[in-house]
């Protein structure tokens, strides 16, 4: 019991301390990950205009929605790399898991942030037009996990683990680009969505299972942290998993129906 409120005031202590003791790397990180965001998406749509005939047709709503990919594959390259490559979420390392982050963990959260806001504003300024309250309560649950975890530094493995999921975010964009240039029947477009359906089945529901289960095992490690982090490491993925359910219902019957219409 001593033990664990001891960890209760380091968690405290280290939000404290990590804030006021160097607030350029998370705050510098969003204001990069917004700066990389416009970057991006200027550089997609002058690609586009060169190299796809049909982008200078497309409507506002659809250009944005074209150039809007090179956030998921950063974030989950990144998390794969942490995650995977990494010692620093392994359990060859002593100390709680749930306590541990880097630079390079930190900085690209915050890029993360700096997306986030960025897609939100984008989302309210043209509502419904970009996504309904699903995607605004998606990106709200998201931006506040993830600015939570960067600024206080706890469990930021978890925060990786339910980012990985965006690996499912290209071929849903390409899925998108495949129909809005009058390739929906094409091979292209078949091989995709199966690939999206396995890729959703295993970033968004596998790997949710096998983070709850994560959470049942480190459960000690968890109650010491602060209780606003221990709350979002319960709410966050079961929110999220809830809706990937549901679009994952979606999706299998778009599978099921184009795979009934091939010829």
């Amino acid at each position: 019991m001593a033990a664990m409120t001891a960890y209760k005031y380091q968690a405290q202590a280290l939000m404290r301390d990590y804030l006021l003791a160097d607030p350029l790397v998370p705050y510098t990180s969003v204001l990069i990950g917004i700066v990389l965001c416009k970057m991006a998406y200027d550089f997609t749509r002058i690609l586009s205009s060169f190299y796809f005939k049909g982008y200078t047709l497309l409507t506002k709503i659809q250009r944005i929605e074209w150039n809007n990919s090179a956030h998921a594959i950063f974030i989950t390259a990144v998390s794969l790399y942490l995650v995977m490559s990494t010692d620093l979420f392994s359990d060859r390392v002593k100390g709680p898991i749930t306590f541990r982050y880097s630079i390079i963990s930190t900085s690209a959260l915050g890029v993360s942030v700096g997306y986030f806001i960025t897609d939100l504003a984008m989302i309210f300024w043209l509502y419904p037009s970009l996504g309904g309250m699903e995607y605004v309560l998606h990106h709200t649950v998201s931006l506040v996990a993830i600015a939570y975890t960067m600024l206080s530094g706890e469990g930021q493995f978890y925060t990786y683990m339910v980012l990985i999921s965006e690996t499912t975010t290209p071929e849903i964009n390409l899925r998108w680009f495949l129909d809005t240039a009058g390739l929906k029947k094409s091979s292209a477009y078949l091989v995709n969505g199966i690939l999206m359906f396995v890729a959703w089945l295993v970033a968004r529901i596998f790997l949710f299972m096998y983070v709850f289960y994560h959470i049942y095992l480190h459960y000690g490690q968890i109650m010491q942290m602060h209780a606003f982090g221990y709350y979002l490491t319960f709410v966050v993925p079961s929110v999220l998993f809830v809706m990937n359910t549901m679009w994952f219902m979606k999706i299998l019957k778009g599978v099921m129906k184009t795979l009934a219409k091939w010829p």
